[in-house]
């Protein structure tokens, strides 16, 4: 066996130089914070800790007369004018190629360009980008979220945009996501922003993957540029491992490969590259030693037991890396399980699904006799376990959970019971204009419409529709018991006609007519309600032979009329606005909903010819509420009596109601 190590692998420049930085502080006697673990390296971060360069979390949490350090990711600007604020001195060591795309999202910001980083959202380091532009700013991930990202941007905002990548984005997806930049965003302005050395890492990781038998990645599990060697290097070498220290290989994973290349993050420092180094060529020799110690004996009873292929055992955690699991089933051949087979469910990491110390039955997938190893899954055992209970289930309809991990083309792929069942996009929502992709990651309620094997294929298929169908039955049947006129509901908004809005109260739908959406004259339901509100209504009126139903949504507290006759008593003297002239005097609105007549002998003290040579539409004028008819929805104005208050109020009402008839 051979062990080839990537020349790049390990520290790249600005993690160098951040670590240098605080070291050279911690020699001079300083005190020191820093904003955030200085590295994703939970080792190193755990010793500087230990000699006195403990992380927090924001600047108000700096220890007095403490340096605060800025790690290589970088921050936003609010974060920095904060640091000043508080008068904290503090060091930069911001990466350089960080700072450059900080200063091309912020001259993007000025410019009034859309910014566009592709990247990870959570990430320190786009984050820190983020917060140095002051326009608008999106992510993606991959070229798919690209694609969705840029059919909802404006038009004239994608031809002002601005594309910038995180430092250690995957090389092969930008360029894949260029291509489709290109085509869509004819006048963008993109800068390749990519790390040089994350680009030569990357590139060389790819190609020592490609000529090696076996791929060992060394880096923390919250690395991203660690992470995507893990990816590169597992694309073109099936067999790798990502470790995050020596402690975590095993010498029956290395005995058979001729060749194992290694790399590492960079945020992974020398020594812990050189312990990985060391202990694969100890545990190479301490291995061929302890073969040929093995008695006659022992080997005939360890072949005697030895494991056949699909069969099921019980095995021991005995310890985990990001990617896989290490077991102990009893026999001389060490167990292990792939992260995707521990669970039909997708997991970020074994210990979402299991702890050292924990028993459980596994399926053999592979043995290798030569490597001493077993390949396992729990997964499988767990499928099998439930099959039965699934034919059963999609036999009696019954009514299962399970969770969505997948929107495919045609519909959505949902966990129960530790098998995956296809959900047909007619079977998952209610109505097939709904959008699928809301349902990823949700919990959904669904039944089994097809449970089938042939061979070792299994088909499921299942529908969520039938469910929730038997659900608005249900609400249907309880809201028709229950229903009377004068109940009040909340409900949803669901469309809109000239006449009035649709509103779904769970499963039954009512109608507010358009005159029962406001008080005041409107032309459109959307001038109150928009399609999606939720909304306080009340049952007006049942039609239990049409199942028709009449909602009100006005409510009598908001009546102007009620308003005006606790707010506004004869005698009250009002700033109103003129609505609408006529031969015969001025209309003028008291408030929303109620309009005054103010008669053209009201108008003035003096004769007036016609109301135009006194008011005009919009002149907003003081005047006395001289007159209020309720039964006949009527009130008279004067603005003449406020220049003459001896005008007995009689005749001016007898005048303004003989103008009215």
């Amino acid at each position: 066996m051979s062990v080839k190590l990537a020349e790049t692998a390990g520290f790249c420049f600005g993690v160098n130089r951040a670590i240098d930085m605080v070291e050279s502080l911690l020699s001079s006697g300083k005190k020191v914070n820093t904003l955030g673990p200085i590295i994703n390296n939970s080792e190193v971060v755990n010793d500087l800790a230990l000699r006195g360069a403990a992380f927090v979390n924001s600047p108000e949490e700096v220890h007095k007369d403490t340096m605060l350090v800025i790690r290589s990711h970088g921050v936003t600007e609010a974060v920095v004018k904060k640091i000043e604020e508080l008068g904290i001195e503090y060091a930069d060591a911001t990466c350089p190629f960080v700072r450059k795309i900080h200063n091309i999202v912020k001259k993007a910001g000025e410019e009034g360009s859309t910014v566009i980083i592709a990247g990870d959202s959570n990430h320190p380091e786009v984050i820190g980008i983020m917060g140095h532009t002051n326009g608008e700013c999106f992510t993606f991930k991959n070229e798919d979220e690209l694609k969705s990202l840029l059919s909802i941007i404006p038009e004239e905002k994608l031809n002002q945009a601005s594309f910038v990548a995180q430092t250690t984005f995957d090389q092969k997806e930008w360029k894949k996501c260029l291509k489709f930049i290109k085509k869509v965003c004819t006048n963008a302005k993109i800068f390749d922003t990519i790390c040089s050395a994350t680009h030569s890492r990357q590139a060389e990781a790819e190609n020592l993957a490609k000529s090696s038998d076996m791929m060992i990645i060394v880096g923390d599990t919250k690395s991203s540029n660690t992470s995507k060697l893990y990816e590169i290097a597992k694309r073109n070498c099936p067999d790798t491992l990502w470790i995050q220290t020596a402690d975590d290989l095993r010498t029956e994973r290395l005995s058979n490969a001729r060749l194992i290349g290694v790399t590492a993050g960079a945020s992974t420092p020398a020594r812990i590259i050189k312990e990985v180094l060391d202990k694969m060529e100890e545990m190479t020799k301490s291995g061929v030693t302890n073969e040929m110690e093995e008695n006659f004996e022992a080997l005939l009873e360890e072949n005697l037991k030895s494991l056949n292929t699909n069969e099921r055992v019980m095995g021991t955690v005995i310890s985990m890396t990001p990617t896989e699991v290490y077991v102990d089933v009893g026999r001389k051949q060490s167990g292990f399980i792939p992260v995707d087979e521990l669970s039909a469910t997708p997991i970020s990491h074994p210990s979402e699904v299991c702890k050292v110390g924990d028993e459980m039955e596994l399926l053999i997938m592979k043995t290798n006799d030569v490597e001493g190893t077993i390949m396992l899954s729990k997964r499988r055992v767990d499928s099998k376990k439930f099959w039965e209970q699934l034919e059963k289930i999609a036999e009696d309809k019954t009514v299962i959970s399970g969770k969505v991990t997948e929107v495919v083309n045609g519909g959505v792929i949902v966990v129960a019971m530790e098998n995956r069942v296809f959900v047909p996009a007619s079977q998952a929502t209610l109505n097939r204009t709904e959008d699928l992709s809301v349902l990823l990651g949700e919990t959904v309620d669904l039944r089994i419409l097809e449970a089938s094997q042939r061979g070792r294929r299994k088909k499921l298929v299942g529908s969520i529709r039938s469910v929730l169908l038997d659900q608005r039955s249900e609400q249907k049947a309880a809201f028709w018991e229950n229903v009377k006129v004068g109940d009040t509901y909340t409900g949803v908004v669901k469309s809109l006609t000239t006449y009035g809005a649709f509103v779904d109260l769970g499963g039954v739908f009512g109608m507010i007519h358009i005159s029962e959406l406001s008080w005041s004259r409107i032309k459109h339901p959307s001038e109150v309600v928009n399609v999606g509100d939720t909304v306080e209504v009340y049952i007006k009126d049942i039609n239990t032979e049409t199942n028709k139903i009449s909602l009100g949504f006005k409510k009598a507290e908001d009546n102007p009329w009620e308003i005006l006759k606790r707010d506004y008593p004869e005698g009250t003297v009002v700033k109103a606005k003129i609505a609408g002239l006529t031969t015969f005097g001025a209309f003028a609105t008291i408030i929303p909903g109620i309009d005054g007549l103010i008669h053209i002998s009201q108008l003035s003290n003096k004769r007036v010819e016609k109301p135009q040579d006194v008011v005009k539409v919009g002149d907003e004028v003081d005047a006395k509420i001289v007159a209020i008819e309720f039964d006949k929805k009527r009130v008279s104005l004067s603005m003449a009596a406020l220049l003459e208050d001896e005008e007995p109020v009689e005749e001016v009402a007898e005048v303004a109601e003989e103008a009215a008839e």
